[in-house]
């Protein structure tokens, strides 16, 4: 794929992430739970790590400052390129490389799993906890709660989105006659 369609396609999916994430998105002061796991598990899928670790963190740094919910705090940055790299590596399919549709339930269960530990449940309590005065444990037991829900929710809308969208993806955007 050309480099001018990475930009486009990557453009598009952070205007989708960027409007998921602030204005679809339910938010209290423990969990956050949105959709805007969507464009982020795509890129990953379609065009890999480097890519979708600058949508994730232009997103995060765009929708900070454009529609903030409170102070920046970098530490949400890195969590989020930590979560597109994980999506990255585990989730792209390079060119000429089909997975079977068992192959790509497991890689969304072990991407989506260690982004929920490492990242959700680990860093983002961390940085609440920093930022919020509460103790780790208490914002812990909700975020677990939360992570435990929302793994099989992440797997089973990514598999068929994929699938649904793979058809218009590999025609209009893959080919390189267009």
């Amino acid at each position: 794929m050309r480099r001018n369609k990475k930009i486009i396609l990557t453009a598009v999916l952070l205007a989708m992430l960027i409007v998921l994430s602030r204005f679809l998105s339910i938010k209290t002061p423990i969990v956050k739970i949105s959709f805007s796991f969507v464009p982020t598990m795509l890129c990953a899928i379609w065009l890999g790590p480097k890519w979708t670790i600058l949508l994730n963190v232009l997103g995060d740094i765009i929708g900070a400052n454009l529609f903030p919910t409170g102070p920046y705090f970098v530490g949400y940055t890195i969590s989020t390129a930590i979560a597109a790299f994980i999506y990255g590596i585990i989730l792209y399919q390079k060119e000429g490389k089909e997975y079977t549709n068992a192959q790509f339930i497991l890689r969304l269960v072990i991407a989506t799993t260690l982004v929920a530990v490492i990242v959700n449940m680990g860093l983002n309590t961390l940085w609440s906890s920093i930022t919020t005065q509460k103790a780790f444990i208490v914002l812990l037991s909700a975020r677990v709660v939360k992570e435990l829900i929302m793994i099989p929710i992440h797997v089973v809308v990514i598999f068929f989105l994929e699938r649904v969208l793979r058809k218009p993806f590999n025609k209009y955007i893959k080919t390189e006659e267009n």
